[in-house]
C-alpha cells in the first residue's frame, strides 16, 4: 500500500513555511514558485514511489550536471526550451501574432560581445584551411512588408568542422565563427565562413548518461545560430539547420522546424569549390520595446 501524506494541512502547512510564507521579507514570486516545487516534488516521490535510494541518485545528478555546466543542454535536450518556443508560439496565434521567420531554441552556447561588421565579414580565422569547406552564408532581412531592413543587427555563430564552439573550446582563437553583421542598405548580411559540423553531447557527461538510460542519442544536425534585431521589430532567435545532415529530423535538442532548413549548394569559384548557402528572414511588427529585446537569460561573456 502506498502511503500518501502530501495532501495533509500538517505537510501543506510545512511547505508553505519552508517557502517563507511565514514573514514579510524575500520575494513574494520566488516564494510561491519554491512552494508549488515542494508540492510538486511531493506528488512525484508518492505517486511514483520514489525510493531514498533513487532520491539521492537524483540529487547527486544535479550535482555533477551542474558542476559539468551542462544544465542548459539537458534543458535543450528534454525539450524543455522547445516547449518554451512552443509556448510562445500557442500565445502569440492566440494574440493574432502571425507570419516572420518561425523562432527556434538558442542553445547553450552564445557568448555576447563578438565583433561587429557592416555588411559583410569573414568570420573563421583561418587554422581549419585546407581542412574545412568554405562556405558563403548570405541573405536579406526584411520586415513585415516584405521591404529590406537596413541597419538591423545579424548576431551569428556556429560551430566549428568537430563540431566545437570557441569560448567553450579553448583551443580556438576568441570570437572564431561569431559575429555580428549590420545590415545595408538594402537590407543584406554576407558572412564568409566554414561549413559547419554538428555535435554530439560529451558520452562521458551527465546529459549523456540520461539520454542512454532513455534510449536516446545526443546528437544535433550542423546548423548556425542567429539573433535578428532591429529597431521597431521583434527580436528573433532562430538557427539555420543544414539540409542533407544525417540527424537534420532527428535532433536531439528539437530545434529543426519547417521554415528553418538551408539548402547547401556546391559552386567553384576562383579559389576552388565552396558550399553556399542563401537564408532570408522577416521581422514582425515589435508590440512595444520591450519586444525588441532578447529575453535576459544569463549568456557568456568573453573577459577582455
Amino acid at each position: 500500500m502506498t502511503v500518501k501524506i502530501s495532501h495533509t494541512g500538517d505537510v501543506q502547512a510545512f511547505f508553505e513555511q519552508a517557502a517563507g510564507f511565514g514573514n514579510d521579507e524575500g520575494s513574494p514570486r520566488l516564494k510561491r514558485i519554491v512552494q508549488r516545487v515542494l508540492q510538486d516534488s511531493a506528488r512525484l516521490i508518492e505517486d511514483l514511489d520514489i525510493s531514498e535510494d533513487e532520491f539521492w541518485h537524483a540529487v547527486d545528478y544535479l550535482n555533477r550536471l551542474g558542476g559539468r555546466g551542462e544544465a542548459g543542454l539537458l534543458v535543450a535536450g528534454l525539450g524543455i526550451e522547445h516547449f518554451l518556443d512552443l509556448l510562445q508560439d500557442a500565445k502569440d496565434a492566440q494574440a493574432g501574432l502571425t507570419g516572420g521567420t518561425p523562432r527556434t531554441i538558442e542553445g547553450p552556447l552564445y557568448v555576447a560581445g563578438a565583433p561587429i561588421a557592416q555588411g559583410e565579414v569573414r568570420m573563421d580565422d583561418g587554422s581549419e584551411a585546407g581542412v574545412a569547406m568554405p562556405m558563403l552564408l548570405e541573405g536579406v532581412v526584411r520586415g513585415p512588408d516584405g521591404q529590406p531592413l537596413a541597419g538591423a543587427t545579424v548576431d551569428l555563430w556556429h560551430a566549428n568542422t568537430r563540431g566545437t564552439y570557441s569560448f567553450f573550446d579553448q583551443g580556438q582563437s576568441e570570437y572564431n565563427l561569431r559575429r555580428r553583421i549590420i545590415t545595408d542598405a538594402q537590407g543584406r548580411y554576407r558572412a564568409h565562413s566554414i561549413v559547419p559540423s554538428g555535435y554530439g553531447c560529451d558520452p562521458q557527461g551527465p546529459t549523456q548518461e540520461c539520454l542512454d538510460l532513455l534510449g536516446r542519442h545526443g546528437q544535433r544536425p550542423a546548423h548556425v545560430h542567429f539573433f535578428i534585431s532591429a529597431p521597431g521589430h521583434r527580436h528573433l532567435t532562430t538557427q539555420i539547420n543544414l539540409s542533407g545532415d544525417k540527424y537534420l529530423w532527428d535532433d536531439f535538442a528539437y530545434a529543426t522546424r519547417d521554415g528553418l532548413v538551408g539548402e547547401v549548394v556546391l559552386r567553384e569559384g576562383a579559389e576552388g569549390r565552396f558550399a553556399e548557402l542563401k537564408f532570408d528572414f522577416q521581422l514582425q511588427q515589435a508590440q512595444g520595446s520591450e519586444a525588441e529585446q532578447r529575453s535576459g537569460r544569463p549568456r557568456a561573456l568573453q573577459q577582455a
